[in-house]
């Protein structure tokens, strides 16, 4: 039997009332489990936890029932954790970090026990959760009260919990919408991260049983959309059919953003300057080329130079590309003030159109280009851009635990960057 615990979802889906309740009680189960797990025993952790026997009994078995595995091996003397126990201890555990961080960060080292107890409640309750990221995200109660299925007043009643369990306000009521505090921002960050770690269980043991499954969200680059990305990701379809794959097209730092809060996987493309809460994993050198239609008039051309292209009417992508910022960085070294670009764009279909249609130049990698290039839709101009040569590869979270589903991505990402060598 697999395990189904629910896994997150887009940001279009609405969850029914049963996939809410799974989050929920999932949460709440994962904390009796855990000190099920410390102490050995069923008894013993119901002292601890101010619980009849019967309660936290009838807890860990929900939990096995809602994994489809046991988690424990029981024996006369106490319960002793198996492979899957000790797979979900993992996971446990880095939620328990989350809610301990963000303890600290809401009420500080000094707040009362009864104070973290109730703010601790609120925060392994998984519809809460997903209430107070979503009311970040769409910053409207009526949408998030839509969403849900709830009454406005619901959600209202929801946020001043959390606001009184705090001590401060979480979002700001403006014209606009609500918009989140220093501190709500916080506590939807680390929000976020616990649910990445409960999304990540499935997976986890579905590896256990032979079978690879679950939710990986991959932020891609532009780089890695055309060839790269496509053909590991048929490999993963074709291989493990259960692994559910969603793409993040955004600028990187909104890319970034969500590896930090778990809400994304992992980011490919071109690698950006050392940060000490992601690593990156060099795969191989690209180096952009000025790239026209066939047909266009510098072609016949017989001599061309940098300082030729400074006025030509040029598409570019964003001024904080890496591609971007190596080809100003070349026309500043010849003394050149870069050129401004007729169209600035990051959508790939844009480019190529106005490519094909006017006499438009544009700095690209040809990884981006392939299929046009060996058509013979486009063509290279003898142009050396050296300085715009940038590491590709994989950029993850410091510290991050990968699901089983996640690290075979990444590795169909590996072969076809080796292969393409």
């Amino acid at each position: 039997m697999q395990p189904n615990l629910p896994a997150s979802r887009g940001e279009q889906s609405r969850f029914s009332d049963d996939e809410l309740q799974l989050i929920e009680e999932s949460l709440q189960y994962l904390r009796t489990f855990a000190v099920v797990a410390e102490q050995g025993s069923i008894a013993r952790a119901a002292d601890s936890l101010y619980r009849a026997t019967s309660a936290v009994n009838r807890s860990i078995q929900e939990l096995e029932q809602r994994v489809g595995c046991s988690l424990f091996d029981r024996h006369a003397r106490g319960m002793l954790l198996n492979r899957m126990g000790e797979s979900v201890l993992i996971r446990t555990r880095r939620i328990q970090e989350e809610v301990d961080q963000a303890l600290d960060e809401m009420l500080g080292a000094s707040g009362r026990h009864s104070e973290r107890q109730h703010l601790t409640t609120l925060l392994l309750n998984g519809r809460k959760l997903m209430l107070l990221v979503w009311l970040a995200r769409v910053r409207q109660i009526s949408s998030v009260a839509r969403h849900f299925g709830m009454s406005q007043s619901g959600v209202s009643m929801f946020l001043s919990r959390f606001e009184e369990a705090v001590g401060q306000p979480l979002f700001q009521r403006m014209a606009q919408g609500l918009i989140t505090t220093d501190r709500g921002a916080r506590l939807v960050f680390r929000a976020k991260r616990i649910l990445a770690e409960l999304r990540h269980i499935p997976s986890d043991l579905s590896a256990m049983h032979g079978m690879l499954t679950g939710e990986v969200t991959i932020g891609a680059l532009p780089l890695g959309r055309t060839h790269i990305l496509p053909t590991a990701l048929a490999k993963i379809v074709s291989q493990h059919p259960g692994i559910r794959i969603k793409t993040v097209e955004s600028p990187y730092e909104s890319l970034a953003a969500g590896l930090r809060s778990g809400e994304i996987d992992f980011i490919f493309g071109a690698l950006r300057p050392a940060d000490k809460e992601l690593a990156a994993e060099p795969l191989f050198i690209d180096e952009v080329s000025v790239v026209v239609r066939q047909g266009h008039p510098l072609l016949q051309r017989t001599s061309l130079t940098l300082a030729d292209l400074r006025d030509m009417p040029w598409i570019l992508s964003r001024q904080d590309s890496p591609s971007r910022q190596g080809l100003e960085i070349s026309f500043r070294d010849i003394g050149l003030r870069p050129p401004q670009p007729s169209i600035e764009t990051g959508d790939l279909a844009i480019l190529r159109s106005m490519l094909l249609q006017t006499d438009c130049i544009t700095a690209i990698s040809l990884q981006q280009l392939g299929g046009e290039l060996s058509n013979s839709a486009f063509a290279t101009l003898p142009i050396g851009l050296e300085k715009t040569r940038r590491q590709i590869g994989i950029t993850t979270r410091a510290g991050g635990l990968q699901s089983p589903a996640v690290s075979a991505v990444v590795e169909a990402i590996r072969q076809v960057c080796i292969s393409r060598e």
